[in-house]
């Protein structure tokens, strides 16, 4: 996330779907326990590199999905807005509520640049599942986040099938003069779902097909 965006700005691209490259202080969560030394090798090996002109702003973290202090950030973000459409919270991503989720082993890592930033995660679940799509009504929503009125809208990317399952969306944020977009993406391969979010003043859909290629390079490599 750029350093000089506000608070209430990092809270409102956090009720978009992203949580930010720096983790604020997050409500405490019970200790997981330990990943397999393997899983989490495996985790941390799907997870990118370095992208050029950019740094790690956080993580490698490991550990169980719900325990991550980037996932309780975004959760606290989202408790904290007053969403118009409250079922838009989180809608098209990983549920961090549902206990199967949040204690699924999962690997965290974020980068950061003065144009914008990139979180991914890689998240290993009990079963092939896969986020619903975006629903209609969550195309154009607004909330109150911090007194501040921020106005989203979303919509989908017709990108280059990844994985066994993929989609993208690029969301506008715009509220208290300031604008961003959010560029997410969601790939699964068996087991393994990626989640990728690329923020900035502007985010340009192929840059974002380049990364979800090699993010599913990668899945595909620690998968065979």
């Amino acid at each position: 996330m750029l350093k000089a965006i506000s608070g209430v700005f990092l809270s409102m691209v956090a009720v978009a779907g992203c949580s930010s490259a720096e983790p604020a202080p997050a409500p405490a969560a019970p200790a997981p326990a330990a990943q397999p030394a393997e899983e989490s090798a495996k985790l941390r090996a799907a997870l990118l590199p370095v992208p050029k002109g950019m740094t790690v702003a956080y993580g490698p973290e490991l550990g169980a999905f719900g325990s991550l202090k980037s996932t309780q950030q975004g959760l606290a973000a989202v408790r904290q807005a007053k969403l118009q459409r409250p079922e838009c919270a989180g809608a098209a991503q990983l549920d961090a509520a549902k206990p199967d989720v949040a204690q699924s082993p999962a690997a965290v890592i974020a980068f950061s640049a003065e144009r914008g930033s990139i979180t991914q995660a890689v998240v290993s679940l009990p079963s092939e599942t896969f986020p619903a799509a975006l629903p209609r009504q969550c195309s154009s929503y607004t909330a109150d986040v911090g007194g501040t009125k921020v106005s989203y809208k979303t919509r989908a990317l017709d990108m280059p099938t990844k994985g066994d399952q993929s989609r993208a969306y690029l969301t506008t944020a715009a509220g208290n003069k300031k604008n961003a977009q959010i560029g997410s993406v969601m790939i699964r391969r068996g087991t393994l779902i990626m989640s990728m979010l690329v923020v900035g003043q502007r985010v340009k859909p192929q840059g974002l097909y380049e990364l979800a290629r090699l993010a599913d390079q990668n899945l595909a490599r620690v998968s065979a």
